[in-house]
Order: C-alpha cells, then structure tokens, then sequence
C-alpha cells in the first residue's frame, strides 16, 4: 500500500503561484502513473493533471496551459507547479496512484489546502 503525503499548499492572490509535494512510499515509485485531483467545497473530487511513469502528461481543460505536474523517481515525489492561480482553483488536492488506464489506486492523502483570494 502507497502511503502519500501532499504539501505546499496555502493562501495565494489571484495570479500567483504555488508548488505542491507529494511524497510516496514504494520501492517501486518509478514504475508509478499518478495524478492529482481536487475537491472545492460542495463539489464533487475532480482530475485535475496525470502524469505516466514514461513521464507522458494530460491535464483537465480548466487547468491546461497553467499547471504543470512532473515526477522526481529519486526523490519519491510529483509535483504540481500552479501558475496563474483563479478564484476557482480554490480546493483541497490530492495525489493518487493510478494504473495506465486511469483507475484510482491506493486510498487518498490527508490533501492541501489551496485558497485563491481576489
């Protein structure tokens, strides 16, 4: 069982940028596909960006063009480089195992929390 820990969350104007970390254990982290997702309050969890373990990338339509997800094999770690944060970006993201055809894998994290003030 993966255990993953996100951080790097916080409170961020409207335009800013953040960094999230994603932690994992496995001594097999390399072979991983894993994904992000998020939750806004009263929504339901959404894909926000995937990452394969040949370092092939996709992106929700909302986030394409601004966030940037990325692997570190050494380091046990995905990223999510959010750049030009929205108000709507507001929510808690999660990091996930997946396998190569996008099921979930594994329980969810704690989560962090990203608030975008105007």
């Amino acid at each position: 069982q993966v255990r993953l820990v996100e951080s790097g969350g916080g409170l961020v104007q409207a335009g800013g940028s953040l960094r999230l970390s994603c932690a994992a254990s496995g001594r097999t982290f390399s072979s991983y596909d894993m994904g992000w997702y998020r939750q806004a309050p009263g929504k339901e969890r959404e894909f926000v960006a995937g990452i394969s373990s040949s370092g092939s990338t996709n992106y929700a339509d909302s986030v394409k063009g601004r966030f940037t997800i990325s692997k570190d094999n050494a380091q046990n770690t995905v990223y999510l480089q959010m750049n030009s944060l929205e108000l709507e970006d507001t929510a808690i993201y999660y990091c996930i195992r997946r396998s190569q055809a996008g099921f979930l894998i594994g329980n969810w994290g704690q989560g962090t929390q990203v608030t975008v003030s105007s």
